[in-house]
């Protein structure tokens, strides 16, 4: 589950400084994401992980974001950030997550990239395997990274989604359009990268505490 505490819970996600770790616990943000995956502008260095879990311990949900991870790489960071959630953002199975579910004792959270409504129903798959979904917007088959793009899809495709699991709402979401956003699809929970960022992989801390202020107040 996403020990929802807010409504909707809100995740800024690629946070890999102290400042920003604070911002967002100030800003009242359910959850961090811790992101993994090295290409990323947004990579969590092993080295920078300990003080930066110890700084979240007990004041927010650490989430820990992986891209077709293997197991060894996956109990690393688990361990190292006492990550309370492991979200997958990669091309990883209903078996493959359930696996990861069953070895490590924690939520998964499957990322269900969107671009037209048959997307949406893939979502269905993971039922029984993972704990909750996050619809994200679909990249192009030449990204270099599967997320944090800043691309929106149509929220509207979700009017009719009633899967069994829970589900949040990612891609494109921004101070500006996150009160929209959660008005629009009734997402328990909105996540945010580049949306609070100033350059790839540099939050901004106004825009943060923006961002949070606007989807508690939607």
């Amino acid at each position: 589950m996403t020990d929802i505490r807010l409504s909707p819970a809100i995740k800024i996600c690629g946070v890999h400084t102290r400042e920003a770790l604070e911002v967002t616990i100030g800003a009242r943000a359910s959850h961090v994401g811790f992101n993994f995956f090295p290409p990323s502008p947004r990579f969590l260095k092993f080295a920078d992980v300990p003080a930066l879990a110890a700084q979240a311990h007990g004041r927010v949900i650490k989430v820990g974001v992986f891209v077709d991870a293997d197991d060894a790489f996956l109990a690393d960071a688990v361990t190292a950030a006492q990550l309370d959630a492991i979200q997958l953002h990669g091309k990883e199975t209903p078996e493959r997550a359930a696996a990861l579910r069953a070895r490590f004792g924690k939520p998964v959270w499957k990322v269900v990239s969107v671009a037209g409504p048959g997307d949406i129903a893939k979502a269905d798959a993971y039922s029984g395997a993972a704990d909750f979904i996050l619809f994200d917007a679909k990249t192009p088959k030449d990204a270099a990274l599967p997320g944090g793009l800043g691309l929106v899809f149509d929220w509207s495709l979700l009017a009719a989604y009633r899967g069994a699991l829970p589900w949040g709402l990612a891609g494109g979401l921004s101070p500006a359009n996150v009160a929209d956003a959660v008005r629009g699809t009734g997402t328990t929970l909105v996540d945010v990268s580049s949306g609070v960022e100033n350059a790839p992989g540099v939050k901004d801390t106004d825009r943060i505490r923006t961002f949070c202020f606007n989807a508690r107040n939607a």
